[in-house]
This record gives structure tokens, C-alpha cells and sequence, in this order.
């Protein structure tokens, strides 16, 4: 038996029409990964950086990434949300190696060099020289001008309690970038009401970051996958559901109401089905509805390129992809409420929160899945993925059974990146 030998680097990484069927390359193309690190998180693009809950006063920061650049969340003591970028405009040090606290300024370990909250040069040690012998030695230049010299500031968009940046200051409101149908899922899900932080998971997942966004726009798998989905009808094919795409494949939010769970056509063969499952304590599915819900039960936005907003019955999160490489991610999630939940709905927000993260139930399936497929493309480069249940083209659906959401992100991520 004869195996086809790996491409040249120079042929093309996606020869065929249209986006049923994406090439392995695109997950392990070290170079095609810089560009879109510049294409995809740095140009034209609105990133998710964290929510206003989690700096509520002034003085308040949070270290975070945007691709691979680290940035500061601040908010400063006029109560405004900044973000900068945490490399020194002296020398390029990467200064802030706090994750969070609460500070009046910035200094640079290396050289002093002091920054407000708002990323201006307020100090330069020595800046007018040292005077020795009755003379100035040293110094800055005669016209060093410190507002010149400030750290990079970003573009920045709150909505609903939820913070954006960019580093394109020419690029479109948040609004348009969302666009209206999506933007209406968003504001179903932060509507004003005041966020409150519940805390943290992190994990690092050995594959392609867009395998994530894949995972989320992917609602074949749920089903299949997910023992506690199917056994339990959170998330299965027989659920009443949708799938909507902002007009350019984008972004996307997978709508479902949660089922009665039991054996059905959907879970005929289905080895993940657990007919005789029961849990020990049923307080994880003690599912109260709540009036913002208006129907769906859950609803998984995917906002390319950084972030998933989750709402999975009572239990709410975001979830932010941060690239390491072309093979790996950081995956940090944020758990949280709202100030007007009582006790017992913070509990069960908590307890509902088990079902994800690195650990969780349903999630712990996701990573090792994407390990797995990270493996798989880089034995065998030359291949492609298949994705064309529910056809070859990109649309909206009233149901599960389709892989179109991950059709049109391609779509989408082939124009950008010219591939």
C-alpha cells in the first residue's frame, strides 16, 4: 500500500470549491496561523476581553490576551473602561505579571517607566539628567515628549456589562459587527441587568483554536458525544431548535429547548444513551425557568473570532479562546450571574457550572475530542474533514441535523484570509 506524500508547503492549502470540505492544513499550517493571528484577532475584528463585574472599581484591572498580545483591562478612576497593551513603551517589557488586583498606575519593573490607568506616560527616571559636578549628565532628548510615548491603547465597546477591544480604531461599531440577529441573542442574554462574577476554570487544550469555535457551531456531535445531553435531553436532535448566522457566517448562536430525555429514534444505536443513568443527586438538573429565558433553555453564541457565551439551562458563562501556537489554546471561563439572583439561584448556577469546564461532565468530552483530531491532522496532512450533513452550503435551519454553521465560518474565514 501506498501513501500520498505530504504537500510541498508551496501548494495551495485549500484547492477545492467551497467549504464542505476543509483541508488538514488549515489546523497545522504554522505560517497560515501568523496570518491569521493578524487577519482574524488584530485587524477588523471586535475581541472579547472580559466582563465590567470583574473590575467594578476604580483602580480595578485584569490581564488578559487578544490572540497572542497580552492587554489590561483598567478602569480608571473616572469609572471608564480601558484597555492597553502590557509591553513597556521603553523597552518592550511585557510589565504587568499580575492577573488581576487594583492599582493607581503602572510602572515598568525594568527601567520605572510609570503609566495611568489609562496607558499615558506620567515618569521617566532621570528624564532631565543627573547633575554631578555642577553639571546635567545624561538624559532624555531636549524634545522627548511623554504623550508620544504612551502605552498602545485600544479601541474599546461595552454592551450589557460585557467588554470589547480592538486594535483596529477604524473598525465598525460592535453593533454592526454583531449584527442583528445575533445581537438580539446577546441582549437576550445581557440585557442591562448587572453581572455578578462567580469564578473561574482554565484549562490548556493541545489543538487548533478554531476547533472551538468548530465544537460550538457543531450540533451533530452534542448528541452523540455527550452522555449527560442525550440521557438526560439537554441538548439532542429531537429537541425543538434552531441555528442562526449573522449575514456574513460569522458568528452564530445554536438555539434548543430541552426535551423530556428517555429512548426515542434519536438514541437508537447511540452508545453514549444511558437508559438506566440516574444521578445520585439530582440538584444538577434542578432546572428553574427563568423570565428572561422567552422559550429556548439553551442557547450557544460563537462571537469569531474569541469567544462562546454560553447559557445552558441556569448555568451562564463565557468561554475565551486564547491561541498559543498553532496547536494549542488556552480555554478561560468566567462563570457568572446577575445582582438580583437569590442565594438558592446562585447555588444552582454553581452546581449546573459542573456540567463544564476542564472537568466538566459534558466538557472534559470536548477537549480530549479536540486533542484527538489535532492528532489526527498532523499524521496525516494531506487529508480533509467532510463536513456536509445538511448539505454543501451555508444557511439558517429550524433543526440539528447539519453541519452548516461550520460551513460558514469557512466561508467567511476563506475570504478573509484569502485562502
Amino acid at each position: 500500500m501506498t501513501f500520498p506524500a505530504s504537500p510541498p508547503e508551496s501548494a495551495p492549502i485549500w484547492r477545492e470549491p467551497g467549504t464542505s470540505r476543509i483541508p488538514f492544513r488549515v489546523y497545522t499550517d504554522a505560517q497560515l496561523y501568523q496570518r491569521e493571528l493578524e487577519r482574524c484577532f488584530y485587524r477588523n475584528h471586535w475581541n472579547y476581553v472580559g466582563l465590567e463585574a470583574e473590575v467594578p472599581e476604580p483602580g480595578d484591572f485584569k490581564r488578559t490576551v487578544i490572540g497572542e498580545r497580552s492587554v489590561i483591562v483598567t478602569r480608571d478612576q473616572e469609572g471608564q473602561i480601558n484597555v492597553i497593551e502590557n509591553v513597556c513603551a521603553h523597552r518592550g517589557m511585557k510589565f504587568c505579571r499580575e492577573k488581576r488586583g487594583n492599582r493607581k498606575d503602572f510602572h515598568c519593573p525594568y527601567h520605572q517607566w510609570n503609566y495611568d490607568l489609562k496607558g499615558n506616560l506620567q515618569g521617566v527616571p532621570f528624564r532631565r539628567g543627573v547633575k554631578q559636578d555642577g553639571k546635567v549628565q545624561g538624559g532624555m532628548p531636549a524634545d522627548f515628549k511623554p504623550a508620544e510615548h504612551g502605552l498602545t491603547q485600544l479601541k474599546v465597546a461595552t454592551r450589557g456589562g460585557v467588554i470589547f477591544a480592538s486594535f483596529d480604531h477604524g473598525i465598525e461599531s460592535l453593533e454592526d459587527f454583531l449584527g442583528p440577529e445575533i445581537l438580539a441573542y446577546f441582549d437576550r442574554l445581557f440585557s442591562g441587568r448587572k453581572l455578578k462574577l462567580l469564578g473561574y476554570n482554565r484549562q490548556r487544550i493541545p489543538g487548533n483554536w478554531k476547533l472551538m469555535q468548530e465544537n460550538i457551531k457543531d450540533p451533530y456531535h452534542p448528541g452523540l458525544l455527550h452522555t449527560w445531553f442525550v440521557t438526560f435531553g439537554l441538548w439532542r436532535a429531537d429537541n425543538k431548535s434552531r441555528l442562526v448566522m449573522d449575514e456574513h457566517f460569522r458568528h452564530a448562536a445554536m438555539v434548543s429547548t430541552r426535551g423530556q430525555g428517555g429512548n426515542g429514534e434519536v438514541t437508537s444505536g447511540v452508545s453514549s444513551f444511558k437508559e438506566t443513568m440516574a444521578l445520585h443527586d439530582d440538584r444538577f438538573l434542578d432546572i428553574v425557568k427563568e423570565d428572561w429565558w422567552d422559550g429556548p433553555t439553551g442557547v450557544l453564541m460563537t462571537l469569531f473570532p474569541s469567544v462562546i457565551l454560553q447559557q445552558q439551562v441556569n448555568s451562564v458563562s463565557t468561554r475565551h479562546i486564547q491561541p498559543i501556537g498553532h496547536d494549542a489554546f488556552d480555554f478561560v471561563w468566567t462563570h457568572f450571574g446577575f445582582e438580583g439572583d437569590t442565594d438558592e439561584m446562585t447555588q444552582r448556577r454553581l452546581r449546573q457550572a459542573n456540567l463544564f469546564g476542564p472537568a466538566g461532565f459534558v466538557s472534559a468530552d470536548d477537549g480530549e475530542a479536540i486533542e484527538c483530531s489535532q492528532e489526527g491532522f498532523a499524521q496525516k496532512p494531506w487529508h480533509r474533514t467532510v463536513a456536509e450533513l445538511g448539505g454543501t452550503t451555508a444557511e439558517n435551519t429550524e433543526h440539528m441535523v447539519t453541519e452548516t454553521l461550520i460551513r460558514g465560518m469557512y466561508a467567511y474565514w476563506r475570504r478573509i484570509m484569502e485562502v
